[in-house]
């Protein structure tokens, strides 16, 4: 066991406590679960600042700290070794913190020995449903996820420094650069080092996307077909919002089987850079059979290395609109889903409660084209009745007001008062 690797990371941990920190929504909810004995455990995906979080998180406590994101201590198969010197460095502490522990062989059994033990245990790591499987499976109802993705646009203003109050949206200046604001967000997204640190979006995304690939899913997967991962990935950020089949997409980027191709999205998926949405029907044969729609995490990595020189706003629009919608807990295909009427109108977003749906929302960039406002409330309206819910939005990039078609209204709300509030 290398002791000075232990040393030079908890000089890293202690130089992570005096960064600039944007506290994040999440830390009020992720303090309630600190002194119990859950373990606690900060998913999301890389760079979204699960470490730093986790870092303020746990800061009044001083816990021992491990970041297995290093090779050296992936290979480590001593574990009594690896507490021992954790106590040599840091005295007695029943307070560990554990960053991403997936790369750790074995870790879950390690981290249930610990937990039996009496130790309060903080992990992070960027693969959710492996983390969420291997714990469900030896920590049984024992453990708590805490999801941190990229900034939402409130904490995006708070590293932008900008203050507001709503009443002040009605200055003209204030609320050109508010929009201004939103429009690098809608484009180079959330990522807190991009947004603290003002760098040149485009090469810090393109890096670190092929980066995760690799690390996350060739190495830890051990592909031999390397390529199609790429490609598959570059499919979806260039047909974001689009509705998909995995039979047409197999054929067209030469898959081998449509269960490989699916076992690839499910990488994506577990490695946070993919989500698929299901079209919502009381049915559950109608929804398997569905094709589904294809979103990405934050909109920098579309704007990093999509084809296309600059990207829909409307599709970017979109696409935020369902990054929001993650960030506030909806959880794709279990409370938020896309929905098609019989008459094949498309309606962007179903929020479900329970088995209800509560609300529905369309995302509408540009209303000024010929029928679009007719064809957004004739979306809804159907949508409303077929699904019986009266909640409709449609959101737009500044336009607000109420219609009412039928005694069924529907509320047109800007972008930005539906993220700030």
């Amino acid at each position: 066991m290398n002791k000075e690797i232990l040393i030079k990371q908890k000089k890293e941990l202690e130089y992570l406590l005096k960064k600039p920190y944007i506290p994040r929504q999440k830390m009020v909810e992720a303090k309630s679960f600190l002194d119990s004995d859950l373990v606690k455990v900060v998913i999301g995906p890389r760079r979204a600042g699960k470490s730093i979080f986790t870092a303020h998180l746990f800061k009044d406590k001083l816990p021992a700290y491990v970041n297995f994101d290093d090779e050296s201590l992936v290979k480590l198969e001593d574990y009594d070794e690896l507490i021992k010197e954790l106590h040599s460095l840091y005295g007695q502490n029943k307070y560990l913190l554990f960053d991403e522990i997936q790369n750790l062989p074995n870790w879950e059994l390690f981290i249930n020995r610990l937990h039996r033990e009496g130790y309060n245990l903080l992990l992070t790591g960027s693969n959710a449903k492996l983390l969420s499987q291997e714990l469900a499976t030896s920590l049984t109802g024992r453990h708590v996820p805490i999801e941190i993705l990229p900034f939402n646009f409130k904490e995006y203003l708070k590293a932008k420094e900008f203050e507001y109050q709503e009443n002040e949206m009605v200055l003209p200046e204030k609320k050109g650069i508010l929009l201004n604001l939103l429009i690098d967000y809608m484009t180079n997204g959330g990522f807190p080092e991009l947004v603290v640190k003002g760098l040149e979006p485009r090469g810090y995304l393109d890096t670190l996307l092929d980066s995760l690939i690799f690390k996350d899913i060739v190495k830890r997967h051990k592909l031999r077909l390397s390529e199609k991962i790429y490609d598959l990935e570059l499919y979806f950020l260039n047909n974001f919002t689009a509705e998909f089949s995995y039979q047409k997409v197999s054929r067209l980027l030469g898959f081998s089987s449509v269960a490989t191709l699916e076992k690839f999205v499910k990488y994506l998926e577990e490695a946070y850079l993919v989500y698929t949405l299901t079209r919502y029907s009381y049915k559950t044969g109608e929804r398997l059979s569905s094709p589904k729609k294809a979103y990405l995490v934050d909109n920098g990595y579309i704007s990093a290395k999509a084809v296309q020189y600059s990207p829909n706003n409307g599709k970017l629009m979109e696409n935020l609109v369902f990054s929001e919608l993650l960030k506030m807990g909806y959880q794709p295909n279990h409370s938020l889903f896309y929905y098609r009427t019989k008459n094949n109108k498309e309606v962007d977003f179903i929020l479900r409660e329970g088995l209800k749906v509560k609300t529905l929302i369309q995302a509408a960039y540009d209303l000024n084209g010929p029928d679009t406002e007719a064809r957004e409330i004739k979306a809804l309206i159907e949508a409303g009745g077929e699904l019986k819910c009266n909640n409709l939005i449609v959101l737009t990039w500044d336009d607000e007001k109420i219609v009412e078609v039928n005694e069924q209204k529907i509320v047109f709300m800007p972008l930005w008062k539906w993220l700030i509030n």
